[in-house]
């Protein structure tokens, strides 16, 4: 059976004729708590990934094998990237068989777990280990976050709530820069720094108690009368019976779909493939375009820069994140009115002028013979890192993000969304692993002029390969991927091109 996209609840042509059935942003506190513990874990991710930028000037004083070894540098803060890539792999299983609310609770589970071992290491491969598990966590939770609430909000709004788990990744990140500040004078400083994130994973697996499964797994899983009493909170009366009727039938068609899903699957099938090409390629781009070396590195190429202080680097870092948070909320607003695709062009043009200032920047300041001019041209690096955030974080941040959470059919948004995360962190792994031996090989100012022609590469991917899928429903982003692959349906093509206009 083949739905008409304009009688499919939540699509552009069904808001076009019942706008009074649109959900407003801040309108339903019920979707906006969904989103906000949810999010939790995005924070977890942020924090635990931004932490260890401050804690290694720390863990480099406590641990001379630390501090003699670029390498062991580089492993502690990739390791727990590494957890990731099998928490990433291994978090679409879980979320496809036991749900987006038990994942999460696994997620936190380990989360902890993880904080506890880094705050009790006696040595540099303990601490190592605990990376490792708290990787694990933030693999499952950066899977299972997007797609819960994604999932549970309405199309219209559904950009601007899943960039709300950005957030709490930027935030995160600030929050992370900002506890290192306040433990720098505390004895044991990088201990309290990596073992705090155990506080917010165990607030959130209280929360997550009390809180309901995805809508759309609860049909999935012929669990319909939980399901409707989900989605009775989120939309009206007036849309309520069309959203029900719509997910009864659609649910019934992926449960038989879902009985005959295999990972092998997504390479046989064209559509599928492409989608996961566009996904993946997104998350890839948004590693090696360099956010997350700014990100883990900030303090360190604060120093490089001449900044040689532990807390002026931290402070300055500090700065960096606020800025990235900031931008981020700028992003809320923008993807559901600029859309996914020119947030994305927009974001990467201003990253390429950034890395290219920053490049000529450590170069010239490598060249300078002079204290004074060596100065002003680390101040120099210090603005394009803040342009680099300024650009990044509104566009790139949370796009690739919100698109891997919409692009995908139900029946395999579980296994892609594992696969595209992976990707993500086996993309983020080469990256930190490779960024201080690369720099210390050629220099800074080559490096960060590698990154920029990359992010050319990436602005012409955007360019030529990622749909607009700004105020569409998961059924309609499903048609995008069918037309490409085979062609343009007649009876679809004008809707799908006024929402690409839109």
């Amino acid at each position: 059976m083949t739905i008409p996209m304009q009688s499919t609840p939540g699509s552009s042509g069904y808001l076009e004729l019942y706008p009074e059935r649109k959900v407003p942003f801040f309108k339903n506190p019920y979707i906006l708590g969904l989103a906000a513990v949810a999010g939790i874990g995005g924070l977890l991710f942020g924090y635990d990934t931004g932490v260890i930028s401050g804690a290694l000037l720390y863990i480099k004083q406590d641990f001379e094998d630390v501090r003699n070894s670029s390498f062991l540098q580089e492993t502690i803060v990739s390791m727990a990237i590494a957890g990731a890539i099998v928490g990433a792999a291994g978090g679409g299983w879980i979320n496809d068989v036991l749900g987006r609310k038990k994942a999460t609770l696994i997620a936190d589970v380990i989360f902890t777990i993880g904080a506890i071992l880094m705050a009790a290491s006696p040595n540099s491969y303990v601490l190592i280990l605990g990376r490792l598990i708290i990787g694990l966590g933030v693999g499952i939770a950066s899977v299972t976050a997007p797609v819960y609430i994604a999932e549970s909000s309405p199309s219209e709004i559904r950009g601007s709530l899943v960039s709300t788990n950005v957030l709490m990744i930027t935030g995160g990140q600030f929050i992370s820069y900002l506890v290192n500040i306040c433990f720098t004078q505390v004895p044991g400083t990088w201990r309290w720094m990596l073992g705090v994130s155990a506080v917010p994973a165990v607030v959130q697996f209280i929360l997550m108690l009390f809180l309901p499964e995805s809508p759309r797994w609860l049909f999935i899983k012929n669990r319909k009368n939980e399901a409707i009493d989900v989605i009775s909170k989120i939309y009206d009366l007036s849309r309520l019976e069309d959203e029900i009727d719509f997910l009864t039938a659609e649910s019934e068609q992926e449960r038989q779909r879902m009985n005959n899903i295999r990972m092998l699957d997504v390479f046989k099938s064209k559509e599928i493939f492409l989608a996961f090409l566009v996904g993946g390629g997104l998350l890839a781009f948004q590693q090696f375009s360099g956010i997350n070396t700014v990100m883990y590195y900030s303090p360190t190429i604060v120093q490089m820069a001449g900044f040689q202080a532990n807390e002026l680097a931290l402070l300055l870092s500090l700065i960096v994140a606020g800025m990235n948070a900031a931008g981020t909320v700028l992003g809320i607003y923008l993807i559901d009115h600029a859309g996914r695709k020119k947030l994305a062009l927009s974001s990467l043009g201003g990253v390429i002028v950034s890395l290219i200032i920053l490049s000529v920047s450590f170069y010239k300041k490598a060249s300078s013979s002079s204290s004074s001019s060596s100065d002003f041209y680390g101040w120099i690096a210090i603005l394009g890192l803040a342009l680099y955030i300024g650009f990044f974080a509104p566009g790139m941040g949370p796009v690739p993000w919100t698109v891997n959470s919409e692009i995908y059919p139900e029946e395999y948004r579980g296994i892609l969304g594992g696969m595209s995360a992976t990707v993500c962190w086996v993309s983020n792994l080469i990256v930190s692993e490779s960024f201080l031996s690369i720099a210390d090989g050629i220099g800074v100012g080559p490096t960060f002029l590698i990154l920029a022609g990359i992010a050319v590469v990436a602005f012409l991917f955007v360019l030529l390969y990622v749909p607009e899928t700004k105020g569409l429903t998961f059924d309609e982003v499903e048609v995008i991927w069918k037309e490409r692959a085979w062609g343009k349906n007649p009876n679809t093509v004008s809707l799908l091109e006024r929402a690409s206009q839109s």
